[in-house]
């Protein structure tokens, strides 16, 4: 599965059925860049269990001020539409990998 580009309109649809890692970057942003290929890989190791979803925040803020982030990567793990984790940072992807298994 590949990642998806979630905007304001699209956000609640892409996020709730079963788990969506949701990463919070902005092109801007040196650690989202460093993130990226990492969810590339988690994506391509997890794709059949979890859909991984990006925000930009600079263009989706609706979004990003609903769920509060603050300081960007931020990543939240979504279950069915409700919030269930969330990191903030660069994450290995050991770290995100580890956070995933525990809700699928």
């Amino acid at each position: 599965m590949a990642i998806v580009s979630a905007t304001d309109q699209t956000f609640a649809a892409e996020t709730k059925e079963g788990v969506v890692l949701v990463d919070f970057w902005a092109p801007w942003c040196g650690p989202c860049r460093m993130i990226a290929p990492v969810l590339e890989e988690v994506d391509q190791e997890m794709g059949d269990k979890v859909k991984v979803v990006k925000v930009n925040v600079d263009e989706n803020q609706e979004t990003a001020a609903k769920y509060g982030v603050m300081s960007i990567p931020t990543l939240y793990v979504f279950k069915n539409g409700e919030v269930v984790d969330k990191v903030v940072g660069y994450q290995p992807k050991e770290a995100l990998v580890q956070l995933l298994q525990k809700h699928v």
